[in-house]
């Protein structure tokens, strides 16, 4: 391996996020069909989409008290156990038509995607010092392969079989396993301190710290701005009648907006700093609603979506690395679990807000609403205590 290369454990865990992606992708794609299906009432139809993200919240904590103590590897494998299980649990819902079965069942598979986020950081802990950045970008990257080949497994399996959509738990269960031989195999190193007894600083210590919550933060309002605007473009759309065609490239634009750039923020954080490259991201986020302005005009959602992904992955990308650099290596499971419970119980909400928000603001308002959080992003990153101007990390 040259002094520039990254190691091969991160393009491992670059193939292991692209996996993830592709599978969330067609969840995302068929779960509420499914719903609409199989619930006992319509308004019922989209509780499995909301009962995964609740399980990918509730995973955040407890994955990064499994790190700690059994390190990435078992944790990484008992993820995706769990999401096999959940795969089980829906196809045999299907077949049963039970609506509770797979509520459960998607509820395993958030759980498995919550530990799954942590790929990202197992790159840092796989990569030189002065790569981590670069690392943690590149398994981002693996969104782009996700964004081109996850709707194509949506359709190519929904109608394999002949129960609907069991095909595609079957496409899911290839992926989980893949997943899980690629973890099995690969070496990953640990974020622990080699003395036992060095535990580090309590949770509540640590959100006492300065940097450490303006990363978790802006990381936080970035992604929930995300998924909130992403959450109701289809509806903003359809009130507009606009075809679904339509909505579904401008959300494949936004996909790839959001992962692409992956590939070279890792080289932008090192020159421009996480505190610019945040900035950066609330500005494009300000732009992303300000395109609303034109709507209903097709160009203004593609747009705006665009620059949506842009901005997210600027804020959410930049925080994660900006975010290592703030805790102790004893420290990491901690700070890493802490920052990824309150990202995604942001965007749980941001989910489940999404449609009653558009339906009483309106999509032009709802956008412009956003704006003082994009100021609050770039207030948070520009903001140095005078205490961290002789002390703060490398890259910060």
């Amino acid at each position: 391996m040259t002094r520039h290369s990254l190691p091969p454990t991160v393009w491992w865990l670059s193939l292991c996020q692209a996996l993830l992606v592709s599978g969330n992708i067609v969840l995302v794609t068929i779960t509420s069909l499914i719903g609409e299906r199989i619930a006992p009432s319509v308004g019922l139809a989209t509780l499995p989409v909301a009962i995964q993200m609740l399980g990918l919240t509730a995973a955040t904590l407890p994955a990064g008290w499994l790190t700690a103590r059994l390190g990435r590897r078992a944790t990484f494998v008992i993820g995706n156990v769990f999401g096999l299980l959940g795969i089980a649990l829906c196809a045999q819902a299907l077949i049963q038509q039970g609506f509770v079965l797979f509520n459960l069942g998607t509820f395993l598979i958030g759980a498995s995607i919550g530990t799954g986020m942590l790929y990202r950081f197992a790159a840092v802990d796989a990569a030189p010092t002065q790569q981590r950045a670069k690392a943690l970008s590149m398994v981002m990257g693996g969104g782009v392969l996700a964004a081109l080949f996850g709707p194509w497994l949506a359709v190519q399996t929904h109608a394999l079989l002949e129960t609907p959509f069991l095909g595609s738990f079957l496409g899911l269960a290839v992926l989980y396993t893949i997943a899980l031989a690629i973890i099995v195999c690969v070496p990953l190193s640990n974020p622990v301190s080699p003395q036992r007894d060095a535990r580090g600083r309590r949770t509540r210590d640590l959100m006492r710290l300065p940097t450490l919550m303006s990363a978790i933060v802006t990381g936080t309002l970035g992604y929930t701005l995300m998924v909130l605007i992403m959450t109701a473009t289809p509806l903003a759309m359809n009130h507009a009648q606009l075809d679904f065609a339509e909505v579904a490239n401008v959300i494949r634009w936004h996909v790839l907006a959001m992962y692409a750039p992956s590939f070279v923020t890792g080289h932008l954080i090192q020159r421009l700093g996480c505190r610019a490259m945040i900035a950066l991201g609330g500005v494009l986020l300000a732009l992303a609603a300000a395109c609303a302005l034109q709507a209903p005009n097709v160009s203004a959602y593609y747009a705006g979506l665009i620059l949506l992904g842009l901005g997210w992955n600027f804020t959410f990308v930049t925080a994660s690395a900006w975010l290592t650099t703030t805790y102790r290596s004893e420290e990491a499971p901690r700070a890493q679990a802490l920052n990824d419970c309150l990202v995604f119980s942001g965007s749980t909400l941001a989910s489940l807000a999404a449609g009653p928000v558009n339906e009483a603001l309106g999509w032009v308002s709802m956008n412009l609403v956003t704006l003082p959080v994009c100021g609050l992003i770039v207030v948070l990153a520009l903001r140095r205590r005078h205490s961290e101007r002789t002390s703060e990390p490398s890259g910060a």
